[in-house]
């Protein structure tokens, strides 16, 4: 797609998340502090127009319209354009699967243009849902004037040089992701990145893109730092405190089966619909099957008649009934329409299970349950981590590289204290030892459970300093999410409330509180020199850098809305000019003065910038220890 002004040269990428707070004016004036940091681009939240009110901009009511609650069309092109006066582009966050299921839709509340526009099943009524969230609606993104009604301003908007590239939000909702993507390529779409959840195992199809939002590097780069001694204690710790000695495939795959028997029974409804009476199999075979993919989904065509062989290789290792197998490889006669929706619901089956589940009950070492990653891979060699960069480097260079997303688990930076963990098993173990018993006074009922202190204790030593108020509101979602002693549709309040009790009375438990600060302060030492490392690398690796707001200065963070905060850029601002100015860096700007320096050398040497590095001479040391002690 020709636009009038050129792409502004790729460099880095600064994500902002829009609200009515931080919207277009305010993202405006802070184009120069970004500039002068050394981002090329401002990669901005969904900006089409969600519900009133929205905190995300994820819930989509119209889009044929700018925000207006962000500042609306004229704005974006002032922000724009002050952007390319500062030799800077934005990149917009697109969201092609679902829409906010709202009277002030149009296409929801006109029943012609619901039937037309929304994945429903004519027969009940029931849609297609973002998951499984029921005011959120699944758009038919294959029927091609549905394709170019949704996306007809952000094609004016890179046709006129507003924006230089798309972000696809949840492509592995779609009917047919690879034919979406080719329909982009076709009108012209060169800079896209998708967000597309890669198992440690999987590589991500040869589709025309630029490559994923990089959650395959944040978990890399994050078990890069792991130790891998310390594999053999913390197994034994978190047997001993859970009493359950399953692996994590194991826990995940019981998470799956009960979305596929709760909230998405629905699906499973119609699935079964969707084949002929006589060939339906056993609906505890299908929902089996739902559960049992290693990976998001495959991507069979069934229109098509094609299987491709990591399809097949899938499926053949998933152990689901030979039945369903067979029909979904097309080795045996099933409506398309049954292979298309399998494909869609095993996305968030999986999503549902693995992430906003079983990552709140396997608390092995929390830094390794994060979007796209696989707690049983404890630790990762420098050697399987260079040749992730080479491969990155040859087939996708400007794949996005981050450390922290607004749907991560946990910022960068308690990811790596917690990480810290693992070179100091024996001392953690004792800790947890005495801090149960130096707590256990503090419990009501029972509540919290063990499993539940040592989730909170991992928590509060990854994140400290951070105030009661947060961790309460965070426990209380990690109690929902986990579902085991409360959950989010039969809330069991007085558990809730006695594990925020718990959780505040911490903070005032003078035994407790000596013992913890001392040992938070070590681990806080070791995890703050390995998150530099990890910025380090991704500001050097092969890819294009992606900073979340306000990760360029220390950010310790948890899952949203905590890491949905406001962000102090007055003082990231002051911060920036200390250091330009000569000041040497200390613990609050050490982060800020690396990324400065680092992406001014991007910018001085643009050539190497996505080039793969050599196995042997990409960084100074040759293995992972070295990398941890900052060699």
């Amino acid at each position: 797609m020709s636009t009038g002004r050129g792409h502004a040269e790729l460099r880095a990428t600064y994500r902002l998340q829009l609200t009515a707070s931080l919207g277009f004016a305010a993202a405006r004036a802070l184009v120069p502090y970004l500039r002068d940091l050394g981002i090329s681009h401002l990669y901005l939240s969904p900006s089409l127009q969600a519900r009133p009110g929205s905190k995300h901009g994820y819930d989509v009511i119209d889009p044929r319209r700018v925000s207006e609650d962000l500042g609306g069309a004229d704005e974006l092109r002032a922000l724009s354009a002050c952007a390319r006066d500062a030799g800077m582009g934005l990149l917009l966050d697109v969201v092609p699967n679902h829409m906010a299921v709202e009277d002030l839709n149009r296409y929801w509340t006109d029943p012609v243009l619901r039937e037309k526009f929304f994945d429903v099943d004519s027969s009940t009524g029931i849609y297609r849902r973002f998951f499984d969230v029921g005011d959120l609606a699944g758009v038919r993104q294959e029927d091609p004037s549905v394709f170019e009604e949704t996306h007809e301003l952000v094609f004016s908007l890179v046709r006129e040089g507003v924006v230089d590239g798309l972000r696809i939000d949840h492509p592995d909702g779609l009917a047919d992701p690879a034919g979406y993507l080719a329909r982009l390529r076709d009108r012209g779409l060169d800079r896209l990145w998708i967000e597309k959840i890669l198992d440690p195992s999987e590589r991500l199809r040869d589709w025309p893109v630029c490559g994923t939002v990089g959650y395959e590097f944040l978990n890399d780069v994050c078990a890069l730092f792991v130790d891998p001694a310390g594999e053999a204690s913390l197994t034994s710790l978190w047997q001993e405190v859970s009493g359950d000695a399953r692996s994590f495939g194991e826990v995940a795959h019981e998470a799956k089966l009960e979305q596929v028997r709760g909230p998405f029974a629905q699906d499973v409804d119609r699935l079964l619909r969707e084949l002929p009476a006589g060939r339906r199999p056993a609906r505890s075979d299908l929902e089996h099957a739902l559960a049992s993919l290693p990976v998001y989904r495959t991507y069979v065509d069934a229109a098509a008649g094609r299987v491709a062989p990591e399809d097949r290789a899938v499926v053949e290792a998933s152990g689901m009934d030979g039945a369903i197998a067979s029909m979904l490889l097309l080795e045996r006669q099933a409506p398309a329409r049954f292979v298309t929706r399998f494909q869609q619901t095993t996305p968030a089956v999986t999503a549902k299970g693995v992430e906003d589940t079983a990552f709140y009950r396997y608390c092995r070492l929390l830094a390794l349950n994060d979007v796209g990653g696989d707690p049983s891979r404890f630790s990762l060699d420098v050697s399987t981590f260079h040749a992730h960069c080479l491969e990155r480097g040859e087939r996708f260079p400007l794949n996005l590289l981050t450390t922290m997303t607004h749907d991560a688990k946990r910022s960068g930076d308690v990811r790596a204290r917690i990480g810290a963990l693992a070179s100091m098993p024996n001392e953690w173990t004792e800790r947890v030892t005495r801090w149960f018993e130096l707590t256990d006074h503090l419990r009501s009922g029972g509540a919290p459970d063990d499993v539940e202190r040592y989730f909170l204790f991992q928590t509060l030593v990854g994140a400290w300093v951070i105030s009661p108020e947060r961790i309460e509101a965070y426990m209380e979602k990690a109690l929902h999410e986990a579902k085991r002693n409360t959950n989010w549709i039969e809330p069991n309040t007085d558990w809730e409330d006695a594990v925020k009790r718990f959780a505040r009375a911490l903070y005032s438990d003078q035994a407790f509180i000596a013992d913890f600060e001392r040992f938070a302060v070590r681990v806080a030492q070791e995890g703050d020199r390995a998150a530099l490392g990890q910025l380090v690398l991704k500001l050097t690796a092969p890819g294009l850098p992606d900073i979340y707001q306000g990760d360029e200065m220390p950010f310790r963070a948890l899952v949203d809305p905590d890491n949905r905060r406001p962000v102090d850029f007055d003082y990231n601002q002051a911060m920036l000019r200390r250091v330009m100015g000569g000041s040497p860096p200390v613990a609050q700007t050490r982060k800020l003065f690396v990324t400065l320096r680092l992406l001014g050398l991007r910018a001085r040497r643009p050539a190497r910038r996505s080039r793969a590095p050599s196995a042997s001479r990409a960084w100074p040391c040759s293995n992972a220890s070295e990398l941890r002690r900052g060699s």
